[in-house]
């Protein structure tokens, strides 16, 4: 097999257009996860807040014991919600920025012996 300079100039813009690529995949994702921690930091601070204004107007231990065991039941189910939420953004974080590459290493992963 003989290759010619157009084959390693081709082969070298290849390259380059795919960590281009993979570059701008990566900067997008990865502002889409900061305002995601953004967005659930956020939250997380107004529920904390609200949760502390109600809890200084509460008068009897009994509701105060129900308001404490809501707010850390809806804090929990936010957590896990923007966990996965986030989780699944570094995944496709990690699929588009591989992407690009997924072809220059057909080119040079040999065929399967069947």
């Amino acid at each position: 097999m003989v290759f010619k300079a157009e084959d390693f100039q081709q082969q070298g813009k290849e390259q380059f257009d795919a960590a281009v690529s993979a570059a701008q995949s990566f900067s997008n994702s990865f502002q889409a996860i900061a305002a995601a921690y953004g967005d659930y930091s956020k939250k997380s601070y107004e529920d904390t807040k609200s949760y502390v204004e109600k809890l200084a107007s509460v008068k009897s231990l009994d509701k105060a014991l129900e308001l404490q065991t809501e707010y850390a039941k809806t804090a929990y189910d936010t957590f896990v919600s923007e966990a996965q939420k986030i989780g699944g953004l570094y995944s496709d974080l990690a699929k588009q920025t591989y992407k690009p590459f997924e072809g220059m290493v057909a080119k040079f992963t040999p065929p399967a012996a069947h």
